[in-house]
This record gives structure tokens, sequence and C-alpha cells, in this order.
């Protein structure tokens, strides 16, 4: 990844801050805040026990956000997630307990283990920034961000997310095991404290969120946004997709990259930016036909095989350069 000192003053803070918790993980943490700054939420696929939950938690304390967890079970109920009206005898009314969708950073803990019901009254609130609660819409915190995680290897009672909701999300991305060097320097941060204790805030809520608002105004040239176009068309063209890229997606892959460039401290998007991000942001929109598949093709290679055949437009000198 990058050196710390190409990265956004602010952003260089919030990285820094979360290296106390999250050791060697530079690249979940630029995309989760890739997500973050370009008002999207990110689907995280990984084993249990390589710090998703650190990674979210330590998020939220770095930009002094309310943190929620929602721990998806069989029995979840969408009520359970939105919130729900208690009657009070001593009040004679019904009071509304707000539900930990409410929150400003909220991680999803194994959302494909609740019933589809229930994973709609979050996507809901993903899509919408709102949620209905008795026929009433609810408008939601801001900064809104969502982290759903699933475990990739036990699938036994699941319910897998169908296409139509993974579209929600604006990257999917993998935590990974740490080296042999990053497992020993996070044993020997183990004391008596957890090292979550010593995270404290490095921005306000209100700087978060202005630098969301700031993240929509970096420049993309036209010839880029005609090279997304060019990969989204690729991809629904390919003899070896059943469903390519959608217009959600190219859309996504537009604010992803104006977010990624923002964190590298520009304010305009370069084809690097794009073709970094497009496996992120493609790699679960897209559906392989069960030929292909049996040959042995994955989404990670059919990418690198769209990024390879459309012509990157070339880089003209920017007027935008700091």
């Amino acid at each position: 990844m990058t050196k710390l000192s190409t990265y956004h003053p602010a952003v260089t803070r919030i990285i820094e801050n979360i290296n106390k918790v999250i050791i060697g993980k530079e690249e979940p943490i630029i995309l989760s805040l890739t997500a973050l700054l370009a008002g999207g939420h990110v689907l995280l696929e990984d084993v249990p026990g390589v710090g998703k939950t650190m990674l979210v938690r330590s998020l939220a304390r770095s930009v002094d956000c309310d943190f929620k967890r929602i721990q998806f079970t069989p029995d979840l109920l969408p009520s359970d997630v939105t919130g729900v009206s208690i009657y009070n005898p001593k009040t004679l009314e019904f009071e509304f307990r707000p539900g930990p969708i409410l929150g400003n950073i909220v991680l999803a803990d194994e959302i494909n283990r609740t019933s589809p019901k229930t994973q709609s009254s979050l996507l809901e609130a993903m899509e919408e920034k709102n949620i209905t609660v008795e026929g009433n819409a609810l408008p939601l915190a801001d900064p809104f961000f969502v982290m759903a995680t699933q475990n990739p290897v036990d699938y036994e009672g699941t319910y897998p997310l169908p296409e139509a909701q993974l579209d929600r999300f604006l990257l999917k991305i993998q935590m990974g095991y740490p080296n042999a060097a990053e497992e020993l320097r996070m044993l020997a941060s183990v004391g008596e404290n957890h090292p979550i204790t010593r995270v404290e805030p490095v921005m306000t809520k209100n700087e978060l969120v202005q630098m969301q608002k700031d993240v929509t105004n970096v420049y993309m040239d036209q010839q880029i946004q005609q090279y997304i176009v060019n990969l989204a068309q690729a991809s629904r063209k390919h003899p070896d997709v059943y469903l390519g890229l959608s217009p959600r997606g190219s859309i996504a892959l537009v604010r992803a990259a104006k977010a990624y460039a923002y964190i590298h401290y520009r304010d305009y998007v370069i084809p690097d930016d794009v073709q970094t991000l497009a496996p992120y942001v493609i790699g679960h929109r897209v559906l392989l036909r069960s030929e292909a598949r049996y040959d042995g093709l994955t989404s990670e290679k059919l990418i690198q095989r769209l990024l390879a055949a459309v012509e990157v437009p070339v880089e003209k000198e920017s007027v935008h350069e700091r």
C-alpha cells in the first residue's frame, strides 16, 4: 500500500489510530474508509477471529461516532433491528425504543444467519437512509455506515444474500490472516487492557460529514467515466458472464474512485483508482455461468481479464494537482 505521507492528513490520523489495534491491515482500513467517505457500505467476508469487529469498533472510536452491533441469528426479528414501540402504563402512551440501526457505525455480524425478512430491514435502511416503523419513516443518523460480515466456511443454516441485496454494498473486502511478523507484534501488544481502550477520537462527526461532502466534489474526467462504462459493457457482453455489472455498480465505482482519490490527497480521479477498486466493487456484482465456474473461472480472474481487455484512457497532465 501507499506510504502514510501520501494520504490526506485527516486520513493519516485515522489510519495511525486504527493501527494501534489492527496490525498490518492497511488495505482493509483504506478500503473501509473509502466506503465510509463515499457514503456506501461494506460486506466483509472472512473467517472468525481476524479482527473484523475490532476494525469497525476502532474506526467508530477514531471518528467519535456511535457504534452499534447487531448479532444476526435465525430468530432475530425486524423490530430487533429497527426498534419497537412499547406501551408505558404510567403515561398511557406508546414509547418508541430505537433499535441498533439508529447508530452511526453499525456492525451487522453474520448477516446471512438471519431470515430474509430481517435482512431486508437492514438493507432498506442502507438504501433509503431511513427506516419505517409502524408506517412512519424515521431518518437515520448522519453519518451512517454499515459493515456486514459473513463467514465463508460455514453455510449450514444460513440465508445467502441474493444478488439484488449484494448490490447494496459498495465494496466487498476481506481481512486475511496476518503474516508471522504481524502476528508476533499482535501478541506483544496484548496486556492487561485491550488495545481498543487506547483508541481516542482524532476527528469529530461533523468533520467526517464535511469530508463526505468534499468527496462528491472530486473531479472525474469524462474519459474515465467512459472507461467505467466500457468496463460495465464488457462485463455484460462477456461470454462467461450470466449477469454483468449493473448501472448501480457503475455509479458505485464512480463514488468509490472519488473517495479513493480524496484519501490519496487528490481532487481528481486517475485510471489507477478505478483499476485498484474494480475487484472490490465489481466482484460481488457479477454472476458467472455455471460452465465457466466448472472450468475454474472466478470473479477475480474475470475482472483481471476485463481490465486487461478494456483500453485504459491516456492520462493528461492534470490541472487539478495541489
